[in-house]
């Protein structure tokens, strides 16, 4: 499974270029936002899949700078498709920390009744032996002293909606401000897709938007990714609308479904 969805606006927001497959980017408000990033799905082919003992795993939201940093590359190395070697690590550094920074301005939430959090899921660096070294170098932090490496993340928007996508129209009324999230930047690094971290990252989340009185939970997801539509189908997503496709062409992307999920009350 390539990444889970298009990074709602990646905010990688990243940054100007984007991915081969679906990764479109987006300025608003000063802020970039990638839209629901999705993952190569036939790139799985390329390479050897790693299985990962899941008890050494954490899912959490991320906090320190080292661990937002190392995410920052993660979402570099995932939602772009670096076709020369020229001058490529200048260009990934740049693209890091224009993501790194937004991503810190996002989790600040300088936008009233916007509130956004960072779910990623690590694994401690003793059991990634098997990993190739630039990912293991590159999305290392220290968390009370133990290093661990990044190897999935999300973010959970709350929001009225995110630039330039269709929004979700559930809950209507004033109670849409605080009580609608949606989901971006959702991918998994390639070598550990299909050990079951992208759907560990949604359960996660929504245990997180139910914790923010999130009634309502929405992901983009582009209408050929059936890789991260079969995801959020096992997640419990259901079709609510589709974008128009003259926007998806005037916005030069792959045109996209809306899909919905209710978040019960505790």
């Amino acid at each position: 499974m390539a990444v889970l969805t298009l990074p709602h606006c990646f905010p990688l927001q990243s940054v100007n270029g984007r991915n081969k497959g679906e990764l479109k980017q987006s300025k608003c408000g000063g802020r970039w936002w990638c839209t629901v990033a999705a993952q190569q799905q036939e790139l799985c082919t390329q390479f050897e899949r790693i299985r990962i003992d899941k008890s050494a795993l954490k899912l959490e939201e991320a906090c320190s700078d080292a661990e937002l940093w190392a995410t920052s590359l993660l979402r570099v190395r995932s939602f772009y498709d670096f076709k020369s070697s020229f001058g490529i690590e200048d260009h990934k550094k740049y693209l890091a920390e224009h993501e790194f920074e937004a991503l810190k301005e996002r989790l600040a939430g300088t936008k009233e009744g916007q509130k956004v959090s960072c779910i990623n899921a690590t694994l401690p660096i003793s059991q990634t032996r098997n990993f190739p070294d630039e990912l293991c170098s590159s999305s290392k932090f220290s968390d009370n002293g133990e290093d661990r490496v990044v190897v999935g993340t999300l973010d959970l928007n709350r929001c009225l909606s995110l630039p330039n996508e269709i929004t979700g129209i559930k809950p209507k009324g004033i109670e849409g401000d605080i009580a609608r999230g949606y989901l971006s930047n959702v991918c998994v690094v390639k070598e550990c897709q299909r050990n079951g971290l992208g759907l560990l990252l949604v359960e996660k989340s929504k245990s997180v938007a139910q914790d923010w009185g999130i009634s309502d939970l929405y992901v983009h997801v582009a209408v050929d990714n059936n890789a991260a539509r079969n995801l959020y189908t096992k997640c419990g997503f259901t079709y609510e609308s589709e974008e128009p496709a003259w926007q998806a062409r005037f916005l030069d992307r792959p045109r996209r479904l809306l899909l919905w999920i209710g978040i019960p009350n505790h």
